[in-house]
């Protein structure tokens, strides 16, 4: 088949959606098909590009002034662009990875063409309001809207899949899109367990924090729980990642006291990204808007426990007592208590760690890439796939 994946982020952007959507393309492509990707431009002129046997298809962008890493596609500028694409590409299917400008556009272009179409919601509002700056009193006013725009592009897909039960829920719910099917982004498991086992020992324990330093992650809470652990406690903080909060963390780490036991990576390599978790001890997300979390569900694969907040889609991924704790978003001293149970405890990690492996390995990339190729030959055949409302 000839499959055309579009989005508003792609690599060398670094989120979890970017790397979902290349994960995806590299392993249709692994199968046999044919691979377009439309994705925003990395030095703001048009081009095409082949990556590893992907057609990636940069459309003209411009730098976001809010966050340096995203680039936006104005719609004037790529419309007859992607006319163009579809026009000489001729895919089978359409796989849209948002509902933003260059996915928008490849809705209204794909029903307009009779092209089957399949979308994917990696959104929430939350991940949107600290990047455009909404003032506190009208956010509730802008999440509202923000769904109702989400409905009217992703609605227009034959097939809507999501993340996870509690990603398809929020569609049901917040976006009036019931039917939406449950699909793990799935993960390489193996790669991260062969990490973990290359790690050196350690005699100080290592607590991970990966993502996107923005407001929804709350980091913040992560540090003053750090510094909250006892002085016999010997313990160092790392983390990866990059984003508008980054300065404010690291001010922060120095006003309580801990900046000689933190380390701020910024953007890293794949291959410093897996030595990351394999030397690490601890894994957290305190993340408050993780449809699913990629890097979470990563660590897991490493064999880490997870301490992470009860909020969203992370108690699909965190089983208390399990393979690690859940604490409430805001109380940084639960965090604390779960921090100094498992850091004092190497046999509890151990333990933990395995059962997180187990958990992981319910994520295999290869079943996510089995459904959705299921998925694009159903809509290419005219078949429908059944619709399964959420739990």
């Amino acid at each position: 088949m000839k499959i055309l994946i579009g989005h508003d982020t792609y690599p060398p952007d670094v989120n979890g959606a970017a790397r979902f959507t290349e994960r995806l393309a590299i392993g249709m492509l692994g199968r046999g098909h044919e691979m377009h990707v439309v994705a925003p431009s990395t030095t703001g002129r048009p081009f095409t590009e082949e990556q590893d046997g992907i057609i990636v298809h940069r459309l003209p962008s411009h730098r976001y002034p809010l966050v340096e890493q995203f680039r936006i596609c104005l719609p004037w500028e790529i419309g007859r662009r992607i006319d163009r694409i579809l026009d000489e590409v001729r895919p089978d299917v359409i796989h849209i990875q948002g509902h933003f400008l260059i996915t928008r556009l490849l809705a209204t272009r794909a029903r307009a063409r009779g092209i089957p179409l399949v979308a994917t919601n990696h959104f929430m509002p939350e991940n949107l309001v600290d990047h455009v700056r909404v003032p506190r009193r009208v956010q509730l006013a802008v999440s509202r809207a923000a769904w109702r725009d989400c409905a009217g592009v992703l609605g227009k897909a034959q097939v809507v899949t999501a993340p996870t039960p509690r990603a398809v829920e929020l569609l049901a719910t917040s976006a009036g899109l019931p039917g939406g099917l449950a699909i793990s982004c799935g993960i390489d498991a193996p790669q991260y367990a062969r990490a973990s086992s290359r790690a050196a020992a350690r005699e100080v324990p290592n607590v991970l924090f990966v993502g996107r330093l923005d407001q929804e992650k709350r980091v913040d809470e992560l540090i003053r729980a750090f510094a909250q652990l006892p002085a016999d406690l010997p313990a160092r903080l790392e983390i990866v990642g990059d984003g508008a909060h980054r300065e404010d963390w690291k001010a922060l780490v120095e006003q309580v006291g801990i900046a000689d036991r933190t380390v701020f990576h910024g953007f890293i390599s794949e291959e410093d990204l897996l030595a990351a978790y394999g030397r690490c001890d601890v894994f957290v997300m305190p993340g408050v808007a993780e449809l699913q979390s990629l890097v979470t569900l990563e660590s897991m694969a490493a064999g880490k426990p997870v301490i992470a907040a009860n909020a969203m889609a992370l108690p699909h991924l965190v089983r208390p007592g399990r393979n690690g704790f859940l604490f409430e978003p805001g109380n940084v001293d639960e965090l604390a208590q779960h921090l100094v149970a498992l850091l004092r405890d190497p046999a509890l990690r151990a333990e933990m760690g395995q059962e997180s492996r187990a958990i992981a390995a319910g994520h295999a990339l290869d079943t996510t890439l089995d459904r959705f190729e299921t998925i694009y030959h159903d809509v290419a055949g005219g078949r429908i796939v059944p619709i399964q409302r959420a739990a």
